[in-house]
């Protein structure tokens, strides 16, 4: 039973949601599967962008193969660092990815130290590689979001609005049961529920409006790199609000400030003013 999520006040009724395929006694994680679906419509995205601007749709191919590999590494390294309290008494743990711990700014840092080594390597310009990136790194995250779904993982805390989601208590870890909801617990058919934000959802539905609005501004750009800005300020913000729901924060230490947050206004506040200043050169070069 602990395998039931429900969202009731959307009658939705989900009985048998596993965390893994077996394939000939090999347990494959749907976390890994729909991780590596992302990643895959994500190259697609940069490759149709890449032809898109004349660009070699094949450096883009050649680049999301390490920016695949550096960038779970990065996810992975950030997610142990603000978690160590954890994993300092059983090291090995940290190479097990089954069980999820990727924390996304972790992958977007690595990706980005990635592109840097790579364009330089093959003489392409950063800024143009980032905006062409831009569409299929939100289409990742879209996508990749869900495995935290399987994972019963990246929810909030309780809530009885219109997409309150309710999981099994057996279903989760007890680090990330607020008293809040233990207070508002569920029963229903003999199965006791805590009934949470699913901020996975908002996250990725919050994704698909930015990457909307960086499709429809694709080509209404003032300098190379804005298009990658406007990713990072218009994921920001939804993060920054969306991370003060979950109860799995990575906090900074010695605080009780999630890490996510800071590091979501630092990146909205200092691309918006990169843009603005860009922008303003780029405005007297042309008026001049």
């Amino acid at each position: 039973m602990d395998k039931n999520i429900n969202f009731p006040h959307l009658g939705i009724y989900l009985e048998n949601v596993g965390k893994s395929i077996d394939i000939r006694g090999f347990s494959i994680a749907y976390y890994g599967i729909i991780i590596a679906c992302g990643m895959l419509l994500g190259l697609m995205a940069a490759c149709a962008r890449a032809k898109e601007t004349r660009q070699k749709p094949d450096d883009y191919t050649d680049l999301f193969i390490y920016m695949m590999i550096f960038g779970v590494i990065g996810a992975r390294i950030y997610y142990v660092i603000f978690q160590f309290d954890y994993y300092r008494n059983n090291l090995i743990s940290i190479f097990n990815l089954r069980q999820g711990g990727l924390a996304i700014y972790g992958g977007i840092i690595g990706g980005v130290l990635t592109i840097l080594v790579f364009s330089r390597l093959r003489g392409m310009k950063v800024a143009r590689v980032l905006d062409t990136v831009a569409m299929g790194v939100l289409i990742g995250q879209i996508l990749g979001r869900w495995g935290n779904f399987f994972n019963r993982e990246a929810f909030g805390g309780y809530t009885d609005g219109l997409l309150a989601m309710q999981l099994p208590v057996s279903a989760v870890r007890s680090g990330e049961i607020t008293q809040q909801m233990m207070e508002n617990l569920v029963e229903t058919g003999g199965v006791t529920y805590v009934q949470v934000h699913p901020t996975f959802l908002y996250e990725s539905l919050w994704n698909l409006g930015v990457l909307a609005i960086v499709y429809l501004t694709r080509n209404k750009t003032k300098f190379e790199g804005e298009l990658f800005m406007r990713y990072l300020i218009g994921y920001g913000i939804g993060r920054f609000w969306i991370e003060a729901l979950r109860t799995d924060q990575l906090l900074i230490p010695g605080t009780a400030f999630p890490v996510s947050q800071g590091l979501s206004a630092v990146i909205v506040l200092g691309c918006a003013a990169l843009t603005v200043i860009l922008r303003s050169k780029k405005k007297k070069k042309e008026t001049a």
